[in-house]
């Protein structure tokens, strides 16, 4: 961890955690990982960034409009909340993707920030150059997420210990995670990314 880093978790909302409308299998078990991260890049005052699914209540993401997807995270639902245990350092800032009924979203590049900015104008002006991304789910919007950030010219650190996949069709997690890293995303864990920081 360095100046110019930067974390960015995707999606760590009750529906995509067990007993959630689209639960990814073991998706809460990421959290106590995903807030070691936070809390040790919240202490060296580097930038966190937290996206969430924040869909309208008609949406062609959804199969009641003809989508692949059941309901999930409509804007102010419990299903839509942040994981309880998901514990956001101060300053940590929340952007929202989804809004549009005829866009499906997935990467993180397509939120907004609570004052408009795109993802790649809100990473810039907060100095980042190196991403560490970890959320849900690995096969979808973390994939998706990652791809967008090698594009716009990030590093990217995937932390592997922080992620899971939904496997929709067998095999689907790991064809994400060997394009995420044939793309030139690294994987990387604790041990890796906090080292002597960790405590």
């Amino acid at each position: 961890m360095e100046p110019g880093d930067g974390l960015l978790i995707v999606d760590l909302q009750n529906d995509f955690c067990p007993g959630g409308s689209l639960a990814v299998a073991g998706g809460d078990e990421i959290v106590p990982t995903v807030n070691e991260y936070a809390r040790h890049f919240g202490a060296a005052g580097l930038p966190i960034v937290v996206t969430r699914d924040w869909h309208p209540p008609r949406t062609r993401h959804f199969t009641t409009d003809g989508g692949p997807w059941p309901p999930h995270c409509v804007q102010g639902t419990h299903g839509a909340e942040f994981h309880p245990g998901f514990r956001m350092p101060e300053g940590t800032i929340v952007a929202s993707k989804g809004m549009d009924p005829e866009s499906d979203s997935y990467s993180g590049f397509e939120a907004v920030s609570p004052d408009g900015a795109a993802m790649v104008t809100l990473l810039r002006g907060l100095g980042v150059r190196r991403l560490f991304i970890g959320g849900l789910a690995t096969d979808y919007c973390v994939h998706a997420t990652t791809l967008s950030a090698l594009d716009a010219g990030f590093a990217v650190r995937l932390l592997t210990d922080a992620i899971r996949g939904v496997e929709i069709q067998p095999g689907d997690t790991e064809r994400a995670h060997a394009e995420m890293r044939a793309r030139g995303a690294v994987d990387a864990t604790r041990d890796i990314v906090l080292g002597s920081r960790r405590g």
